[in-house]
């Protein structure tokens, strides 16, 4: 099997100065982007990468959406460690933890995906990898 490799990025880049800069924007797209790599690079990984933002946007009204996505996506991030046959790191329960920390969830979990892709020695994004589980 093998899967399609998603894009390193600066992890204080990502958590504080692009979502500065586009007044928040950028957290939207940027936690888009990381669960559409999640069935990118595994297919069994099933997640709508829309309804994730959605549940973190429109989601609030409800309360508990946002907190359910934020953990589903760290899970995801363990399970794309475990298929390219890491040991798993991202606990999704700091992730749901740092979202009450200055959102710093944003930052641990972009740290846990660089990891795979450093694993992989920063393939280019797209690129096929091979999966090991």
């Amino acid at each position: 099997m093998s899967g399609h490799a998603g894009k390193p990025r600066n992890v204080f880049l990502v958590w504080l100065v692009w979502p500065l800069i586009t007044l928040g924007i950028y957290h939207l797209v940027w936690y888009y982007k990381v669960n559409r790599e999640a069935r990118d690079f595994d297919r069994r990984i099933e997640v709508s990468a829309a309804l994730a933002v959605v549940a973190i946007t429109i989601g609030v009204l409800v309360i508990v959406p946002p907190f359910v996505s934020v953990f589903n996506t760290g899970q995801r991030i363990a399970r794309m460690q475990r298929s390219a046959g890491m040991q798993p790191t991202c606990n999704p329960w700091i992730g749901l933890i740092l979202v009450f920390l200055f959102s710093l969830h944003s930052l641990y979990y972009q740290h846990e995906l660089n990891q795979i892709w450093e694993h992989y020695r920063n393939p280019v994004e797209g690129e096929q990898v091979p999966l090991a589980v």
